[in-house]
């Protein structure tokens, strides 16, 4: 049976990996919760709750957004894509081929934010320099990659969008 709204529910209508959701969100619940509990998007990972590590990144709007500390309710009326909704009809973009290839990836705990800020670079700035890579991946915490073949992946990547 279907638990009623509570009075600190909240009615919220997004597009989720190009899926259309209509969803009763308690005021408090953060959007990390409900793409993991509620949709059973598990790529955002659960980490360090404060917004610092970037495991729980997400696009909201095509910006990168700390899932993790976001409130569900403020994404009404909006559109969040996940490390889920990257490879379209089962391929792999570019971006996740290059990471592949570069051995970018290890542990993989990070890897989803990682790929989502790079998305969202990538998708600003076609042609991002060395120095535009570590910069927007300040905000992602690796400890077991050295961020060097995930900043060759994404120049890989940048290149074989600019061919």
């Amino acid at each position: 049976m279907p638990v009623p709204p509570s009075e600190q529910d909240v009615t919220i209508r997004l597009v989720v990996n190009d899926r259309a959701h209509q969803l009763d969100v308690d005021a408090g619940e953060v959007l990390l919760g409900t793409l993991r509990d509620r949709l059973g998007l598990t790529g955002p990972k659960e980490a360090c709750w404060e917004g610092e590590c970037g495991a729980c990144t997400v696009l909201v709007d095509g910006g990168p957004v700390a899932s993790c500390i976001l409130a569900a309710g403020s994404t009404n009326g909006r559109t969040v894509r996940t490390v889920e909704g990257l490879a379209g009809r089962g391929e792999l973009t570019t971006l996740q081929q290059a990471f592949v290839r570069h051995a970018a990836v290890q542990c993989g705990y990070c890897t989803p934010g990682v790929l989502m800020v790079l998305t969202a670079l990538l998708d600003e700035v076609p042609d991002p320099t060395e120095a535009d890579i570590r910069r927007a991946l300040a905000g992602n915490i690796c400890r077991c990659t050295g961020y060097q073949q995930v900043v060759e992946a994404a120049l890989e990547a940048a290149g074989a969008v600019q061919s």
